[in-house]
């Protein structure tokens, strides 16, 4: 569905600000040993790396298993409303047929089968609004947990490899190619995910 769609895209832009935002801190301490090519270069200069978010989206496990997750969170809102189109179309048909066919002996028992269909129809909307709700919360925890799983790692990584920044490869014009460390990350990301079984 649309409103799915739409989340997604803005999740993925909100992963992008987390961790450009997260990412774009100094490494503390002097004890931090920076990468050869800045050793010659000027001390104060920042060791800067990149990463591609569309392919660690598309690499790391754990934004697979949500992207899975949202799909068959879609699928379900999709058949029920399918389900719930047809249940008010066929009410609908059978009373239209009725009053056709001169079935309606009363204008009360047309009248209550009017107010049987309205019924019919807010109850849908009303259940398929909650559906929508559920699913756009449902979004924002699995949203929080990839941001914290992704935020946490690179602080590590980038401490551990004595980065001093690194950027989402959106948020520059250009980046030489050698200074990509989405493999590497991707790599460590997917070694510390542990899949959780659905009951």
């Amino acid at each position: 569905m649309k409103i799915i769609r739409r989340i997604a895209k803005l999740s993925s832009i909100a992963l992008a600000i987390v961790m450009f935002a997260s990412c774009n801190k100094s490494t503390e301490g002097t004890n931090a040993a920076a990468p050869a090519d800045n050793a010659a270069g000027n001390p104060a200069a920042a060791v800067i790396r990149y990463i591609d978010g569309d392919t660690l989206m598309a690499k790391y496990n754990l934004a697979i298993d949500i992207n899975e997750a949202m799909l068959r969170r879609s699928n379900q809102l999709d058949n029920e409303q399918m389900k719930r189109g047809n249940e008010i179309n066929r009410l609908g048909n059978e009373i239209q047929n009725k009053y056709k066919n001169n079935g309606y002996l009363t204008e009360e028992s047309f009248n209550a089968d009017q107010n049987r269909l309205a019924k019919m129809q807010n109850d849908a909307q009303t259940y398929l609004a909650k559906l929508q709700r559920d699913a756009q919360n449902e979004m924002m925890q699995y949203q929080i947990q990839l941001n914290d799983s992704v935020q946490n790692f690179i602080k590590a990584y980038a401490k551990e490899k004595g980065y001093d920044v690194i950027l989402y490869k959106a948020s520059a014009v250009y980046i030489d190619a050698k200074y990509d460390v989405t493999n590497d990350v991707i790599e460590g990301l997917n070694k510390r995910y542990t899949k959780v079984e659905k009951k």
